[in-house]
């Protein structure tokens, strides 16, 4: 299982299925998959095999840290290369599926308010996006909601290392309370801005494997309940626009080491602490240590080549769907919504397409802590992204965006 560290023996059975669930707009699609997080390599298979332009396919996930790890090389431990093929096979799957049921639906939206379970672990009065976006597919026929798809900024850890079962953690009880409410529609749970927000605990609190009565099933449940209730609980307005398009664009993010000695020499000293560390500390040296002498390994101690990430810009009718790769900040999605400011309602999502680490805001770095100092370790990458690296995936989006202006809505149908 991925996605903590101290949690090294296999899982033991299964809370609730895994899944990959494909939402087809026209001939563009966002697929979500219940994983920690997908590489660019895999995305890109998946993308090429489906039966849509490519460049029109966003696939994204939920981030649980209750499912098999899918991304080689990082997070540490092995992947199974079987379970990878299936995922890929089964989104493609999830896309057949939706382009087989199409029908004319009409985009009903709105913006509700999250329900007061994300906080923001690095700062106690730091920022959280209190915005909850709602979608309804309506079926013209019938009126009867086919899909219903909802973004909520809150990293998917209810559960902790001690947990041995796999689970979507509270985004399933999100979307079985939606699917509940509305018989016969699939819900989709986007995971957005969620890189320095969870649902009240720190990140060091993962490192252990003792159980913690804050996060266990039960809670997992009364907070996807709370957020289900909150949407359904959402104004909704008929998208007065038909526009359907995607936008895509690659921004390279450079890197900058954090760390002054070399890697040796980091290697070294975290091995002589080994001794006289507390069993948390351990398990923290011993990644750091496995990382630094794999990372000394490689020519050099120069920060890497640039590393190209796909940011998209999807527009359904008066929705704005705007995803960006890895672990973004709340502040970050304030931010887009700002820029992009003309849309009724906007989803900032992250983990799409790739997820390569943390993107931290420039101004964070002051703050060190785990995200910006130690973070890279752990997904493998020899160094921090650069601090101007949200800058620069803002300034993409805001590209992005001057292309949608130009050009004009069209008639569409609308497929679940």
């Amino acid at each position: 299982m991925a996605g903590f560290a101290a949690r090294t023996m296999p899982a033991t059975g299964r809370h609730d299925a895994l899944t990959v669930r494909a939402l087809v707009v026209e001939d563009t699609a966002l697929i979500v998959c219940d994983v920690l997080g997908l590489d660019a390599a895999t995305t890109t298979r998946i993308r090429q095999c489906a039966p849509l332009p490519d460049e029109n396919v966003v696939v994204t996930s939920t981030h649980t840290h209750g499912a098999p790890g899918a991304m080689p090389d990082r997070l540490g431990g092995s992947v199974c290369h079987r379970f990878i093929a299936s995922l890929e096979a089964g989104c493609n799957t999830a896309i057949e599926r939706a382009l087989a049921n199409a029908r004319p639906c009409r985009l009903a939206i709105g913006n509700g308010t999250e329900p007061d379970v994300a906080k923001n672990r690095r700062h106690a009065d730091g920022t959280v996006d209190t915005n909850l976006p709602v979608v309804r597919f309506i079926s013209e026929a019938d009126e009867q909601t086919v899909a219903i798809l909802i973004s909520h900024a809150c990293h998917p850890v209810v559960l902790g290392a001690d947990n041995r079962l796999y689970t979507a953690d509270y985004p399933h009880f999100v979307r079985e309370q939606l699917e509940s409410a509305l018989p016969g529609a699939i819900a989709f749970h986007l995971t957005g801005a969620a890189g320095d927000v969870n649902s009240g605990h720190a990140a060091i609190d993962s490192l252990s494997l003792a159980a913690q009565s804050s996060r266990s099933f039960a809670e997992a449940r009364r907070i996807g309940r709370a957020v289900a209730e909150a949407a359904m609980a959402t104004p909704l307005a008929l998208s007065a626009s038909d526009k359907i398009a995607v936008y895509t664009e690659e921004i390279e993010l450079d890197f900058c080491r954090r760390e002054s000695r070399s890697f040796r020499e980091l290697a070294v000293d975290w091995q002589s602490k080994l001794d006289r560390a507390t069993a948390v500390e351990r398990t923290l040296l011993s990644i750091w240590i496995e990382w630094a002498e794999r990372s000394a390994s490689t020519p050099g101690d120069a920060s890497p080549a640039p590393l190209a990430c796909r940011i998209a810009l999807l527009h359904w009718g008066d929705l704005a769907i705007a995803t960006f790769p890895g672990e973004i900040f709340a502040a970050m999605a304030e931010e887009v919504r700002w820029r992009l400011d003309g849309p009724m309602v906007t989803i900032v999502a992250g983990y799409a397409d790739d997820v390569p680490g943390y993107i931290p805001p420039a101004e964070e770095f002051a703050h060190g802590g785990y995200e910006i100092d130690e973070a890279h370790r752990f997904y493998g990458l020899p160094a921090s992204f650069a601090p101007d690296s949200v800058a620069r995936l803002l300034a993409g989006v805001e590209r992005l965006a001057r292309r949608s202006s130009a050009l004009p809505p069209f008639i569409h149908t609308l497929g679940e």
